[in-house]
């Protein structure tokens, strides 16, 4: 049995002036962004980023994204953005989560969802493709042990 592959990644990321609003916080459109750089960098860990995903013949489009603000991020201060994929049978999942570097403080929790599109017949796919599993080291459906 090979033992289950760390589907997760956490970058730093250190928000500039132009990222906060009039109230001195983190405009809340910014944190998108913060959540597509960490989503790419776990994404290129398995060697499946958005290049390699369209060469794969796939595209792979958000179809659903959540968050919940809980405190603001502010100018400069740092922060550690966690992404996590939590299921990639039907569809990727990815879960994250925002927290100020110095304090651990949880700022932010989101979610996006990704599904499979085949590029050469434009068809959403209802089970995620093979290559997927390969790239993430996982089982797919009907695997057995």
């Amino acid at each position: 049995m090979k033992p289950a592959p760390e589907l997760v990644h956490d970058i730093e990321v250190t928000p500039a002036f132009f990222d906060i609003d009039v109230m001195e916080i983190v405009w809340h459109g910014h944190y998108v962004k913060y959540l597509e750089m960490a989503r790419c960098a776990l994404l290129a860990k398995f060697n499946y980023d958005y290049p390699q995903m369209r060469a794969s013949g796939y595209a792979w489009p958000i179809v659903d994204m959540r968050l919940k603000y809980v405190r603001p991020a502010t100018y400069g201060r740092p922060l550690t953005v966690r992404a996590e994929i939590v299921e990639w049978e039907n569809r990727l999942r990815i879960n994250y989560l925002l927290r100020d570097k110095e304090s651990g403080a949880k700022l932010t929790t989101a979610y996006s969802i990704q599904v499979a599109v085949d590029m050469a017949t434009r068809e959403m796919r209802y089970v995620c493709p093979p290559v997927l599993w390969e790239r993430l080291g996982v089982d797919g459906p009907g695997a057995t042990a």
